[in-house]
């Protein structure tokens, strides 16, 4: 069983910048592919960003690609997600998920077998 515990989301200006964190319990973290997802109100949860185990791999979605950036601490048991240039449509709960062990990465929801509670992003025009 991996607890994922989120922290860093907030309130922020457009332009601006954010380091979300995922804290994971246990004691398999670099052997699974972790990924950020997001839910805007009304909409549903989307894709962010993913990496692999050992953190040479990442995807992103083309909304964010070049502004945020996925990278992983194995020894912390912690996956962040750099967000900069923040825009409004940035605003939504941001989750982390996890992998079951040596699965790749994936951007499809479904396919991530742990979640956490999400941390809320709002940004302001």
């Amino acid at each position: 069983q991996v607890q994922l515990v989120e922290s860093g989301g907030g309130l922020v200006q457009a332009g601006g910048s954010l380091r979300l964190s995922c804290a994971a319990s246990g004691r398999t973290f670099s052997s699974r592919a972790m990924g950020w997802f997001r839910q805007a109100p009304g909409k549903e949860r989307e894709f962010v960003a993913a990496i692999s185990g050992s953190g040479g791999t990442t995807y992103y979605a083309d909304a964010v690609k070049g502004r945020f950036t996925i990278s992983r601490d194995n020894a912390k048991n912690t996956v962040y997600l750099q967000m900069n240039s923040l825009k409004p449509e940035d605003t939504a709960v941001y989750y982390c998920a996890a992998r079951n062990s040596y699965y790749s990465m994936s951007y499809y929801l479904r396919e991530y077998d742990y979640w956490g509670q999400g941390t809320q992003v709002t940004v302001s025009s």
